[in-house]
Parts: structure tokens; C-alpha cells; sequence
């Protein structure tokens, strides 16, 4: 019998990268993997946009409907368990295609994330 080491546990840096990597795949159950199950949702600072993974779930699977749906990493930073992307957010917006930017903050528990906070621009249309 051989043994094998386990698996390095992902950092906070790699659960976010990993998430936004299946967000822009649209893949919702590997995206839903790294949420752990009582995770919030914030329109930063304190405007709760979606608690547990069931309500995280169905809001993502209304945005993964939008074809052109793409976050584009500007910049990240991490310190300890909290992770910051500054991102561009191509989405279509009611009134049409068009790009956000966008501020995430993710605390990341035990190998998931388990509170985000996200700050948005104007869209920019066009």
C-alpha cells in the first residue's frame, strides 16, 4: 500500500482565483464549490444580496445566462484570509451590453469563501 500526502489546502489567493476562473467558465457547480455552505453576499458595505449557498446558486444562474459575461483581473491583493480583486465586469444590462467596474472583497474560512463584498461602478455602455 502506498501512502500519499493530502492535498495542500488552497490559499485564499487561489479559492478567489478559482472562483472567478469557473464564474467566467459559467460553470456553477465548480464556482458553487468554493462558497462554503453559510456564505453572505454583500452590496458593500452592509447590503445583503444573498445568505447560504442555495441563495448564491440561483442568483449566479441568472447572471451565467447573459452570453457575454466575463470578469477581467485588473488587479489583486491578499493579506491573510482577505482577498481584493479590482476587476471589469463585461455584462448585458437591461439597457444592453456594456462593462462595470467592480471591487470584491472575499473573507476565505477553511478553504471557501464565506462573506464577499462587492462595490460597483457605472456601467459604461456600449
Amino acid at each position: 500500500m502506498t501512502w500519499t500526502a493530502p492535498l495542500s489546502p488552497l490559499t485564499p489567493e487561489q479559492v478567489v482565483d478559482g472562483q472567478l476562473r469557473a464564474y467566467n467558465a459559467k460553470d456553477i457547480d465548480t464556482f458553487m464549490t468554493y462558497w462554503a455552505e453559510d456564505a453572505r453576499i454583500y452590496q458593500h458595505p452592509d447590503t445583503l444580496l444573498a445568505s447560504g449557498t442555495d441563495e448564491i446558486r440561483a442568483r449566479h444562474l441568472i447572471r451565467f445566462q447573459e452570453p457575454n459575461l466575463h470578469g477581467r483581473l485588473l488587479h489583486r491583493v491578499a493579506v491573510g484570509a482577505t482577498v481584493v480583486d479590482h476587476e471589469v465586469v463585461t455584462r448585458t444590462f437591461p439597457e444592453g451590453p456594456g462593462t462595470v467596474e467592480v471591487i470584491g472583497i472575499y473573507e476565505v474560512t477553511g478553504g471557501r469563501i464565506s462573506r464577499a463584498w462587492f462595490t460597483l461602478g457605472t456601467p459604461a455602455l456600449g
